[in-house]
């Protein structure tokens, strides 16, 4: 299957299973009319292996890590790292946690984790301010990774300037006007 037809596909899937039109208030706080969920498709068999497929050609060319907050960036993150495996590459699987544990070693990063200064690209589904991204970003950076991109699924965003203002690639497989226009 080509690249166009996997994005024709998943576009078809988000539109039917992600989008919702109405009244919605987002994570971010902003009311919105549209609403996408993309956990249905990121959790299905043929929208994980077809998203994993794309994003994996985004990433970050030196990435030896992929890594996505939880509960959006787990199914992605996860997917790309088995794409990479059978495509011969190496990429590991970094899910950072919305707060550290409050027992044992108190990780906020679970996986394999990469040698300091080793970059790390980041995974979401949807950004709508950049927040969550944002935040695996300043957690991976802290601990010492360098993560130069964020490659998400849908873009709602009007405002890109917290890419600019962090020094951050940002690449979407779509936009919310693709979703709503279904181009």
């Amino acid at each position: 299957m080509t690249d166009i037809m996997h994005r024709a596909t998943l576009l078809k899937l988000i539109k039917e299973r992600a989008y919702r039109k109405g009244s919605y208030t987002l994570s971010s706080g902003q009311r919105s009319e549209h609403y996408i969920n993309c956990k249905p498709v990121t959790l299905s068999c043929e929208g994980n292996a077809l998203l994993s497929s794309l994003i994996y050609k985004k990433l970050d060319p030196k990435s030896v890590a992929v890594g996505g907050l939880t509960l959006g960036g787990d199914p992605l993150v996860c997917g790309v790292a088995q794409r990479a495996y059978y495509k011969g590459g190496h990429i590991d699987a970094l899910i950072v946690r919305k707060n550290p544990k409050d027992y044992g070693t108190k990780e906020v990063i679970e996986g394999h984790k990469p040698d300091k200064g080793s970059v790390i690209t980041v995974l979401e589904d949807v950004t709508t301010t950049g927040g969550s991204a944002m935040k695996a970003v300043n957690v991976l950076r802290d601990a010492g990774y360098i993560v130069n991109r964020v490659v998400a699924i849908v873009d709602r965003m009007d405002d890109h300037d917290i890419w600019k203002d962090n020094k951050i690639d940002f690449v979407s497989l779509f936009t919310l006007e693709d979703i709503i226009n279904g181009t």
